[in-house]
C-alpha cells in the first residue's frame, strides 16, 4: 500500500529520478544546487512536494504552490505542477493519490481554487486530472517561457 505524504530531504534521490523521466532533457545540476533548491522549498510554507512511497521507493510526485492574493476574500489560489509517476508504478492510481493529497492541502490552507496545467497532447494525463475532479474548458491557460533559458 502506498504512503502519500509531504516529501522529506531523504526523498530527493527518488524525486529527481522521477523528474528525469518527466523531463529527460533538463540539465543536470550539482548536489549543492539541488540542496539549495530543496532548502527553499522545505522552508516555504506555501510550497510542497507531495510523494507516493511504495515499497520504500518514491513512485509518484507532484508540486503544490499556494499563492497569496488580494482577491476572492483575500484567499489564496494554488497551482499543481510536475505530476509524474514512474514507469514501473503506473496504472495504480498513484498520480491521482498525490494530486488528491495536494488538493486537500490547498483546501486546508483556504485556497479558493487549484489550477493545473498539462501539455495539450497528454490526453492520458488529462483523463487522470478529470477523474480527480479538474474540469477543462472553464478557464484558459496561457504560458510564456523564458527565451533566455533552454527551450525545454
Amino acid at each position: 500500500m502506498a504512503i502519500i505524504r509531504v516529501a522529506m530531504q531523504s526523498d530527493l534521490t527518488g524525486i529527481i529520478k522521477l523528474f528525469k523521466e518527466l523531463r529527460p532533457h533538463d540539465p543536470d545540476v550539482s548536489h549543492d544546487a539541488l540542496m539549495s533548491g530543496w532548502k527553499v522549498i522545505e522552508h516555504d510554507e506555501n510550497n510542497h512536494l507531495m510523494v507516493a512511497e511504495l515499497d520504500g521507493e518514491i513512485a509518484s510526485t507532484c508540486q503544490l504552490a499556494i499563492v497569496p492574493t488580494l482577491t476572492n476574500g483575500v484567499r489564496p489560489f494554488a497551482v499543481i505542477e510536475h505530476v509524474i509517476t514512474g514507469a514501473l508504478f503506473r496504472r495504480r492510481g498513484l498520480s491521482e493519490k498525490v494530486i488528491e493529497a495536494a488538493v486537500e492541502l490547498a483546501w486546508q490552507q483556504g485556497c479558493y481554487k487549484v489550477m493545473l496545467l498539462s501539455g495539450e497532447t497528454r490526453t492520458a494525463a488529462h483523463g487522470v486530472y478529470e477523474k480527480v475532479g479538474f474540469i477543462s474548458g472553464t478557464e484558459r491557460g496561457f504560458v510564456i517561457k523564458n527565451p533566455h533559458l533552454d527551450k525545454n
